[in-house]
């Protein structure tokens, strides 16, 4: 749900180190509005009524935990005497309903620091508001409660906790955040995990710029624009290359810009609530973000500032942080790769050994991330590092063996989508290696001892990726492409001893294995079993209990064992012939949905069951047999049944042939699986020859 807008606005990050030569061609101020029609736009901080503490919920959420009565932001940019700076202001006010939501009261601001720049907030005021006694009491937050965290040497952290917050509280505070920083125009958010009455974002974009808008979301926005001029006045040397000579008095320049502000609001927006098959609700959040396109200068050809995929690829090879070191001959490492690849007859099996070799030789100490921190020579000596220092050393490793191979940068599921048009490196979060083998494009990740060559986590499937080369050519790692397969096959028929008897064989699916060989890494066999045998009705016994395969990481595994399951009555015999693999409630829990249906892959459940009556029994009631399809070719169901003689056979087969699904497919496709949970839990019924 992207669309993208063409605005005027913003200033260039290019533009950095130009204070003195573009001083005639300054960005104006963004005035704040303050006379607007709506309700949750006339809050002024402070005037907390007795009404506010009755508000009724937003529709829908009457269930929240908290209200957000109201948050509005606006962006400007002033002047600060010789240069010009982003002024980004908040204000909210959250009705806090019970104790589950006071976590709202502590607040944090993430400020960025430079080498010698950074942001910084002033005017923070915050205050409880509790009604007592009819009347409404003020606690405002003392100067003790504010307290700064250095996260690194780019990230300060401002932190305030709001005092005497209790069930039926109304907090409210407002900062300003100063910022250097101008080139960055603030992102906002509309919605979160609580209901939201009203939240309004403004920003003002000068006639010399224009911004892409990014909006998202499936709530509509209320737009509005205005057109205003402003005064900038800013003092700088007049050595500045337009005349002027060193050593001259300061200058003072005035420029009148139009400014024109663009505002964006939401009313009674529903929380945004954790979606089973879906990405990530991130990608759906309602928000505004922004994009530089270009600077159009007075009497002089725009000038285009959007990055080129390639450009960003070559910066980012030539980044000390990333694909410098690649560069680099390595020598280090010609012992280990030459030792590898000695008996190697393919470049299939050249790369084979290199990857099984950093694989299993080093340690994954952080699962995100596109940075390296530290040279190839030190993460080879630790033998560990991060997911994109694991995977660059494969890419180098792969080099020095010859092979043709590049960092492959991705956004996984959980971080959300990136925008295949517009080069935003900071959407990706995670960093792969590629090599070309045969023609053919191999992606690994040597970061999972659990994974095998040429395969990925499900958390990769996420569309569109970029090869770090010249071209910055484009890869996509599709869940449709992901196709994942489960074979079961039980069979049934001896009764002794009160209990009948029967085998289990299941290959299940490649990822279903990744998780079986995680549960018995971390655990054991025995575990494993155990809750195999939890998943069976009634009392169960399991014998010969085996998993083949469990090294073979290239290959799903096979899981085998015997089972006893003892009967309540040998009279009347009840047998679900679907046993563990029944899907016993519907997958799609709600009843509505918005959003699209993302599963991680493609996929196919075939079960078999072959059953010999048992010796004195006869058949009193067998289920009928169903076939449904899922919008003609996106999907069946498959429920046949027959007897023969005295064996009943039933082959079950539930198959999506795709992924995704639109949100307006959502009610058909939980209707679908409603029929499969209804079949699948019917019975076979034995009674006892007279």
């Amino acid at each position: 749900m992207h669309n993208f807008y063409y605005l005027r606005g913003s200033i260039p990050y290019t533009c950095m180190n130009c204070k003195s030569g573009l001083l005639t061609f300054i960005i104006g101020c963004l005035y704040a509005i303050t006379t607007l029609a709506q309700d949750g736009a006339k809050i002024k901080y402070g005037k907390v009524s007795k009404e506010d503490f009755t508000v009724p919920p937003v529709a829908g959420d009457s269930g929240a935990h908290a209200i957000v009565l109201a948050r509005i932001g606006s962006s400007r940019f002033e002047s600060d005497g010789s240069w010009f700076r982003m002024v980004y202001k908040v204000h909210a006010r959250i009705k806090i309903i019970d104790k589950n939501a006071y976590d709202l009261a502590t607040v944090k601001i993430t400020l960025h620091k430079g080498s010698s720049e950074e942001e910084k907030v002033q005017n923070l005021k915050a205050s409880a508001y509790n009604l007592e006694n009819g009347e409404v009491v003020e606690t405002k937050m003392d100067s003790k409660n504010v307290f700064t965290d250095k996260q690194d040497k780019n990230i300060v952290v401002k932190k305030f906790a709001i005092p005497a917050v209790k069930e039926g509280t109304i907090i409210e505070y407002t900062y300003t955040v100063l910022s250097p920083y101008y080139q960055h125009l603030r992102s906002w958010d509309f919605q979160g995990p609580y209901p939201v009455r009203y939240s309004e974002y403004s920003v003002g974009i000068p006639e010399y710029f224009d911004y892409i808008q990014i909006p998202q979301g499936y709530e509509k926005f209320v737009f509005s624009k205005e057109q205003s001029r402003t005064t900038l006045t800013f003092r700088s040397e007049a050595s500045n290359g337009y005349g002027g000579s060193a050593g001259s008095p300061s200058e003072v320049t005035t420029v009148t810009p139009s400014v024109m502000i663009y505002k964006w609001y939401l009313q009674n927006v529903p929380a945004m609530r954790e979606e089973d098959f879906i990405t990530t609700t991130d990608n759906y959040v309602n928000r505004i973000e922004f994009q530089l396109a270009s600077i159009n200068w007075p009497n002089r050809p725009p000038q285009p500032i959007t990055n080129t995929w390639p450009k960003l690829m070559e910066e980012l090879m030539k980044d000390e942080n990333f694909g410098s070191a690649l560069g680099n001959n390595n020598g280090f490492l010609g012992d280990v790769v030459d030792g590898l690849v000695k008996d190697a007859k393919t470049d299939e099996e050249k790369a084979n050994a290199i990857y099984h070799w950093v694989r299993s030789n080093f340690t994954c100490t952080d699962h995100s991330g596109v940075w390296i921190f530290r040279t190839l020579k030190s993460i080879y000596n630790s033998k560990n590092g991060t997911v994109a220092e694991v995977n660059l050393l494969l890419v180098a490793m792969l080099k020095r063996a010859k092979l043709e191979a590049w960092p492959v940068i991705l956004s996984t599921r959980d971080n959300g989508h990136i925008y295949p048009f517009y080069p935003l490196l900071a959407r990706f979060n995670y960093t792969i290696a590629g090599v070309r083998l045969n023609d053919k494009f191999v992606s690994l990740d040597a970061s999972d001892p659990l994974l095998g060559f040429a395969r990925l986590s499900p958390n990769c499937y996420n569309g569109p990726a970029r090869i770090v080369d010249e071209g910055a050519t484009g890869v996509s790692f599709e869940a449709d492409s992901l196709r994942e397969q489960k074979f079961t096959s039980v069979m049934l028929g001896k009764i002794e001893n009160g209990m009948i008897e029967g085998s289990f064989q299941q290959r299940p699916t490649y990822f279903e294995s990744y998780k079986v060989r995680k549960t018995v890494k971390e655990k054991n066999q025995d575990e494993f079993f155990d809750n195999i045998r939890k998943g069976f009705v009634g009392e169960v016994e399991l014998a010969n209990k085996e998993i083949e395969d469990l090294k073979t990481l290239e290959s799903p595994v096979m899981v085998k064992f015997d089972f006893k399951i003892r009967l309540d009555n040998d009279q009347l015999i009840y047998i679900n012939p679907m046993f563990t693999e029944a899907n016993r409630s519907n997958i799609f829990k709600s009843a509505e949905r918005k959003f699209p249906v993302e599963m991680n892959a493609v996929f196919d459940e075939i079960y078999s069951l072959n059953m010999e009556l048992p010796e004195g029994y006869e058949i009193d009631e067998l289920p009928k047999p169903a076939i449904a399809k899922y919008n003609e070719e996106e999907g069946i169901f498959q429920y046949l049944i027959q007897q023969q003689d005295n064996h009943i056979q039933l082959r079950s087969r539930v198959k999506l042939n795709k992924a995704n699904f639109a949100p307006e497919d959502y009610p058909s496709l939980r209707e679908f699986f409603d029929l499969v949970v209804k079949k699948q839990a019917e019975q076979i019924v034995l009674k006892k020859k007279k």
